[in-house]
């Protein structure tokens, strides 16, 4: 059975789409079958996977409106070594289109329980607000990997993300929880990011992962190149870590 994990923040910028394919490239790194979801509109996780958003003959949103099965819409990143199952601007009409139909929320668990068996991991890439394509993503999934900042302001977006992922418990999917948050984008010479990082620490505890992705430039060129920064350049400081972090999430699974 396949483990799906969303990856979500509501704060904008905080590195989602970077984390779900480097995470993505390090799961299949290390040998695990992978399907990454891109549920946000502007295909960012798509084209970062190097695959072209304005040329997919299916995408998402075919799955969502139940025109296509993810079998016929996901592709093969061939670089990456993991399958895309892509979105591009047509999304951004499926939230309007969503609201009348019905079991809207669970169009997305619906089509991935047909490959279930398909794959080891999915990693669903969400939109940075809770709109019905969050929704979807929340409503399939196991768990929920947060990325975050070590900053006071990503503290206040943390709060709202966790009291969202409760009512999503309590109403629609009661296997949701938060698997563990991720600090990206780290310097451990900025005093004020310690400071956060052990807060996180206290607070949250074993929630918090292992592994710190730092601020890596590598990490930050690579979209330009259509790839993840651990296909880009797997010998950077980011691109190692996140293959640690793929490791990290495989053990965390096996004692689920």
């Amino acid at each position: 059975m396949a483990k799906i994990f969303c990856i979500a923040n509501q704060k904008g910028g905080v590195g989602k789409t970077t984390t779900t394919v480097n995470l993505a490239a390090g799961l299949a790194k290390i040998g695990q079958r992978v399907l990454l979801v891109d549920l946000d509109p502007q295909g960012n996780a798509t084209m970062g996977s190097g695959v072209d958003k304005r040329a997919l003959e299916l995408s998402v949103y075919d799955v969502l409106l139940e025109s296509a099965s993810i079998k016929e819409a996901a592709v093969r990143a061939e670089e990456c070594g993991y399958h895309v199952l892509g979105a591009n601007r047509e999304l951004a009409g499926a939230e309007v289109e969503l609201v009348t139909l019905a079991q809207r929320e669970k169009r997305l668990k619906a089509a991935l329980g047909a490959v279930d068996k398909d794959y080891d991991f999915v990693l669903i890439d969400c939109p940075p607000s809770l709109s019905m394509l969050t929704l979807n993503g929340l409503c399939s999934a196991n768990g929920v990997v947060v990325p975050m900042q070590c900053e006071y302001f990503a503290l206040e977006g943390l709060t709202d993300l966790v009291n969202t992922i409760k009512q999503v418990h309590a109403n629609l999917n009661p296997d949701l929880q938060v698997i563990g948050l991720l600090r990206v984008m780290y310097d451990p010479r900025i005093t004020l990011q310690s400071q956060v990082s052990e807060q996180l620490k206290d607070h949250f505890g074993d929630k918090v992962f292992d592994t710190v992705i730092p601020r890596n430039v590598r990490l930050a060129e690579a979209p330009s190149y259509g790839l993840p920064g651990v296909v880009f350049d797997a010998n950077a400081k980011g691109s190692v870590a996140f293959v640690e972090f793929a490791k990290e999430m495989v053990k965390r699974i096996k004692k689920m």
